[in-house]
């Protein structure tokens, strides 16, 4: 990966963990926790949609990504606050 697609992941992880936090309210950890969330929920949507054969060929890529990235933070961010509530 180079460092130009690195800072592109990083910045749709940002977006992502901003809009999750957003959409998930009364879970979110602050701006910076929603954040660091976004990004490993880009990971884990990463990961896991493709899998199941979720992809998004409407929009460009970069909404792509972002849609992919916001999916995994909210489901983290929901998981993380189920968890935390117990």
């Amino acid at each position: 990966m180079t460092v130009e697609g690195l800072l592109i992941f990083l910045l749709i992880g940002a977006i992502a963990g901003w809009l999750a936090g957003l959409i998930v309210r009364g879970f979110g950890f602050g701006l910076i926790g929603n954040i660091v969330i976004g990004i490993v929920g880009a990971f884990f949507a990463g990961w896991l949609l493709p899998r199941l054969g979720v992809h998004f060929v409407a929009f460009g890529p970069f909404v792509n990504s972002v849609l992919h990235a916001l999916i995994g933070a909210v489901i983290l961010l929901a998981i993380v606050g189920v968890i935390r509530s117990l």
